[in-house]
């Protein structure tokens, strides 16, 4: 079955205060199993905490913006255009080095609570610029 979802219309989240990272869950798994998509939005500056998913592989695929990614002691600069692969059990984070925002749709498979967690934190929105680099407007 064929299923359609448009990310200008899915509400967006920080995990917790004061986080320096926005998430919208664009196609939410339909059981921990299943795979999970994710709008993700960096703040200049910004990054996750190092964090790691025991049973799942986690992809970006970067649509405007730098960073690094940092993955289990090793580092490499991230940009757009770019397709980062994380195994499970890795230890990383992704940080914006870049001057703007960092943009990246992100799957995490199986999703196994992710979007759960993210749609439990503080409310946020996507902006305008946000939602026209989603649209491959910038």
């Amino acid at each position: 079955m064929m299923e359609l979802f448009d990310a200008r219309n899915v509400p967006c989240h920080r995990i917790t205060d004061g986080d320096t990272v926005k998430l919208a869950v664009v196609r939410p798994p339909r059981d921990r199993d299943d795979t999970s998509v994710t709008f993700e939005v960096w703040d200049p500056g910004g990054s996750q905490p190092p964090n790691s998913h025991p049973r799942s592989v986690e992809t970006f695929w970067f649509l405007a913006g730098e960073g690094v990614a940092e993955c289990d002691g090793e580092s490499t600069p991230v940009r757009a255009g770019e397709f980062l692969v994380l195994p499970p059990g890795s230890v990383h984070r992704i940080r914006n080095t870049g001057t703007g925002r960092l943009y990246a749709i992100t799957t995490m498979s199986p999703d196994d609570g992710f979007a759960d967690m993210i749609e439990q934190g503080p409310a946020d929105r996507l902006d305008e610029h946000d939602l026209a680099v989603l649209a491959g407007e910038v």
